[in-house]
């Protein structure tokens, strides 16, 4: 292994996995991967791949073990790129770290099989993230692997942001608000002051809209408040899962509808939010083209909607006032109608857009002199797992 050996990033998540080379120098990881892609819908049948400098192709995945056989089809295509270098460490995203891991981990069997205790908090994520390092840790049992957790960023939050109102036995087994999408909130708390200096210092609420979606205050480039807690089912509308829901609905499709667990667990992770309120879509892009002749759609965009801007002033409340809202990840990075849609509604905080700006996804959206900036910053939790693999790599592992 050499110092400027690169470093692997993987994202596993139910249906698709994303993976990125980055290269290393003294000075650390470089800001982007020189080769990255993609495998979608791993499960479903029809899986293709996507990476940089090649066409998207289809895979024939092997049936009873797709996930597998496309970590083999991803280590073969690292091999080929390494071109003879050796991989420094593998970053693994890992959704969920528990009340345990507070900070990336160096992973072994003991970590693992901590790990494997959280699965039921982070379904969607943490099994396939686990398969993933099961893997490689069989294939190259002394190649550094390291977990980076998306709960992490979130640990400094108040005591008064993390505590359920449960009785006080379930905050001592566990049961607390942890909050999620970390990496990507970790990544804004560098980027934004390079953007916007000392404003980004001040009360600042990221807005990370993708399949999944949150939103986490900051002050001072710390999370004081999130909405998601406990799972990322929690907190805003999403693609296929509900976001906050009253307990009595829960308890009501228990007892009186007769749903199993598994069965709630599947309606709430991946037949509700704007697929389930639209009985068409989890995509806005879709929903949008559809909204003039479908009232259900107008109904679940308007939800989504609302959600976001109930929770935007909540966490304005928290935080005493708002400096600066970004907007992050597919849909808060790459669509402009719903970006306008959310802040047509906060117009009691003075957030006004600039309509040309906002259609042509300028990094500043709002207008000049306005009392709050609007801004979109691409996400990059691939780099920011990268920085804490390197960090981690112990002097053992490099060269004398």
């Amino acid at each position: 292994m050499r110092a400027t050996d690169p470093v692997l990033v993987l994202n596993c998540g139910s249906s698709s996995i994303k993976f990125a080379l980055f290269d290393t120098t003294a000075a650390g990881v470089a800001r982007e991967p020189f080769w990255k892609g993609q495998i979608d819908d791993v499960i479903g049948g029809s899986a293709r791949i996507r990476e940089t400098g090649r066409e998207a192709e289809h895979l024939a995945l092997e049936a009873g073990h797709p996930f597998l056989d496309a970590l083999r089809h991803i280590r073969a295509r690292v091999l080929a790129q390494l071109d003879g270098r050796t991989l420094q460490a593998v970053a693994h995203r890992v959704v969920h770290g528990g009340a345990r891991y507070l900070a990336p981990a160096r992973i072994d069997r003991t970590v693992l099989a901590d790990l494997r205790s959280y699965i039921p908090l982070a379904p969607l994520h943490q099994p396939f993230a686990l398969e993933a390092i099961e893997a490689l840790l069989e294939a190259s049992p002394a190649l550094p692997q390291i977990a980076c957790f998306d709960t992490a960023f979130h640990q400094h939050m108040p005591l008064v942001e993390r505590l359920l109102p449960l009785p006080h036995s379930a905050w001592e087994r566990g049961l607390r608000r942890y909050g999620f999408h970390g990496l990507s909130y970790e990544y804004m708390a560098v980027a934004l002051p390079e953007r916007h200096g000392t404003l980004a210092h001040g009360r600042v609420i990221v807005a990370h809209l993708g399949s999944g979606a949150s939103l986490c205050a900051m002050d001072g480039l710390q999370s004081v408040a999130t909405t998601m807690g406990f799972s990322a089912l929690d907190g805003l509308m999403m693609g296929t899962r509900c976001g906050s829901l009253d307990p009595g609905v829960l308890l009501y499709l228990l007892e009186v509808d007769g749903l199993s667990p598994k069965a709630l667990g599947q309606m709430l992770y991946h037949e509700a939010g704007l697929l389930g309120v639209s009985g068409r879509s989890a995509d806005p892009r879709d929903l949008l083209a559809h909204e003039a002749q479908d009232a259900q759609v107008r109904d679940a965009l308007a939800l989504y909607v609302r959600r976001i801007v109930r929770e935007i002033g909540a966490l304005t409340a928290v935080l005493g006032g708002l400096d600066l809202l970004v907007f992050t990840a597919g849909i808060g990075e790459h669509n402009a109608q719903m970006r306008a849609r959310i802040c047509a509604e906060l117009g009691f905080l003075d957030v006004r857009l600039d309509a040309a700006a906002n259609a042509a996804h300028a990094s500043t959206i709002s207008r000049a002199g306005d009392r709050v900036t609007v801004a979109v910053e691409p996400t990059n939790e691939e780099w920011i797992a990268a920085r804490h693999a390197l960090a981690l790599v112990a002097p053992s592992d490099a060269p004398a």
